[in-house]
């Protein structure tokens, strides 16, 4: 049987993003591995953490690459990335908010790197008068990614349908920071 090690880090963090104390063994028996085969391909919990960290920074680059975000219309680029970002949202749920992530430098690099290119998008869309100028570009970034792990959680949860999230945090991202057209001007 081959290892699908995308795959297993995936399991991985679909379970650790709902169950963050989960032990090697529980994490295995998700991903439909043994115990040993986890153990081969990440000797610890460490080593798991961090092969999850660096497949994610590699997944968020890929979505934003997808999304084009650089192009086009600000608000389009926007509704482009949530719709690339949310087929890999347990994924990201999982990086969101696992806190020993940071403890790696190219990891911390990697978000920085994300943080930047999405917070131009957003600075951008400000510019253009389409965002709101009121919210930092910064904030938006932080919304942005905790609406889409908030989806995640919703869709193994059973409270949203999977088909329906990336409508859901679109409209709810949006709506909160489009510019209200001023009446009468």
């Amino acid at each position: 049987m081959s290892f699908d090690r995308e795959q297993v880090l995936r399991d991985a963090a679909d379970l650790l993003s709902r169950r963050a104390t989960a032990s090697m063994d529980e994490i295995a028996k998700a991903a439909g591995v043994s115990r040993a085969t986890l153990h081969r391909h990440f000797p610890g919990r460490d080593a798991l953490v961090r092969a999850l960290g660096v497949l994610g920074i590699e997944q968020t680059e890929e979505c934003l690459d997808a999304a084009r975000i650089e192009e086009g219309d600000p608000v389009e680029a926007v509704r482009r990335l949530i719709a690339e970002a949310v087929p890999v949202s347990g994924f990201l749920a999982f990086l969101y908010g696992e806190n020993q992530l940071y403890d790696f430098a190219e990891i911390n690099d990697g978000w920085a790197r994300i943080d930047a290119r999405v917070a131009a998008l957003f600075r951008r869309g400000q510019e253009a008068g389409a965002l709101r100028y009121d919210l930092t570009p910064a904030w938006l970034v932080e919304a942005l990614y905790a609406l889409i792990a908030a989806s995640a959680w919703s869709v193994q949860d059973g409270r949203m349908a999977r088909l329906d999230s990336a409508r859901m945090v679109t409209d709810l991202l949006l709506g909160g920071m489009l510019r209200a057209p001023r009446s009468g001007s």
